[in-house]
């Protein structure tokens, strides 16, 4: 296990295709941009699957979402289609959430108990969890999309990024406060 990277380690590396993009995109023209960053997104699918001898369903769905948005970039020599992949995730895991929550399923609990654990909360926690994650989902891959289309590529990578995170840290705090709540009462 000492040899064997966790892969909750490698989530920076899902960065390089857009990081590469941004670069390239700055320094080459849209096509040059492209091939780097599906490149690159090659290369993450080929670490992943080298270090962690598996590769993530998402890492997957996004490698393909890349490939495609990135050949229909070379094909319209355009690069907002690149950039139109966190909104297409967004868009797919918002909805995939609300599918299971429909059919009154919990992703996460279905997760903790392939992990053997068992939860101290109510499945109607998760299920509320869920539903306010897919909305979050939806909502910031929608931005995504705005994003793509009015602003530089350097201000849609801060939030493909790094803004994300801060987006996700803000949401927490907030579902925190609103689930402490919801459990007290």
């Amino acid at each position: 296990m000492k040899n064997k990277i966790k892969q909750n380690q490698f989530f920076l590396i899902s960065f390089l295709p857009a990081i590469a993009y941004w670069y390239l995109e700055s320094k080459y023209d849209v096509k040059t941009a492209a091939i780097g960053g599906m490149l690159l997104a090659g290369a993450e699918i080929l670490i992943e699957k080298i270090f962690i001898k598996k590769i993530h369903g998402i890492s997957k769905f996004n490698f393909i979402l890349l490939l495609l948005l990135g050949g229909v970039t070379l094909i319209g020599n355009d690069g907002i289609w690149f950039k139109l992949q966190p909104m297409f995730t967004g868009l797919c895991i918002g909805g995939y959430l609300l599918y299971k929550i429909k059919g009154n399923e919990s992703l996460m609990l279905e997760m903790m108990e392939g992990f053997g654990q068992k939860s101290p909360l109510p499945p109607e926690f998760f299920l509320k969890l869920e539903a306010h994650m897919a909305i979050l989902m939806i909502v910031y891959g929608l931005f995504m999309g705005s994003l793509a289309v009015l602003v530089k590529t350097s201000t849609w990578l801060f939030f493909k990024t790094i803004g994300f995170y801060i987006i996700f840290f803000i949401f927490m705090i907030f579902e925190f406060i609103f689930m402490r709540k919801t459990l007290l009462k």
